[in-house]
């Protein structure tokens, strides 16, 4: 009966040695913060038409991204951050069921209202970069060429220019 005693009080005695050896002697611990910053939601506006005004059969007529008819969006999102511009564009202005060609896209953006000094682009449905002034404004100029043929039956055409800005 005491070797029972002695065996059992051997292994508790091992045990508690496991115990105290496992327990870290000195723990160590440290803390960071989580942060996290919430953009402000992008906001955009058509704020002026691309018009290309009379046109005639046979001669191209182009608008300058300069011109006080080239087609303006205004946005507005967070300060001094990069954002795409995706744009769908037509190839052709409608009326009914005629079409006018358009032969070639220009654009600009700045961060203020002017095309002076602004950053030329090729708008496209490929994105292109661009960044918000530090005012939370931007704005983009789209300019184009229509090129009548010959024949270009006479009406009122029009198409739908979109452009999609997002944050990357």
């Amino acid at each position: 009966m005491s070797n029972f005693y002695a065996a059992a009080g051997r292994r508790i005695s091992a045990l508690f040695a496991l115990a105290i050896v496992a327990t870290p002697m000195a723990a160590q611990s440290a803390s960071i913060t989580a942060t996290a910053t919430v953009f402000r939601p992008i906001t955009i506006s058509g704020a002026r038409n691309l018009d290309f005004a009379n046109v005639f059969p046979g001669v191209n007529k182009s608008v300058a991204v300069s011109a006080a008819t080239s087609g303006r969006f205004d946005i507005v999102a967070e300060a001094s951050q990069a954002v795409s511009l995706t744009f769908a564009l037509p190839t052709t202005l409608a009326s009914g069921a005629n079409s006018l060609a358009i032969g070639s896209w220009n654009g600009c953006w700045n961060a203020t209202n002017t095309t002076s000094g602004c950053t030329t682009f090729t708008p496209s449905a490929s994105a292109s970069n661009a960044t918000v002034g530090g005012a939370t404004n931007l704005y983009v100029f789209v300019g184009a060429t229509v090129s009548p043929t010959a024949a270009q039956v006479a009406g009122a055409y029009t198409g739908t220019v979109s452009l999609t800005v997002a944050y990357f």
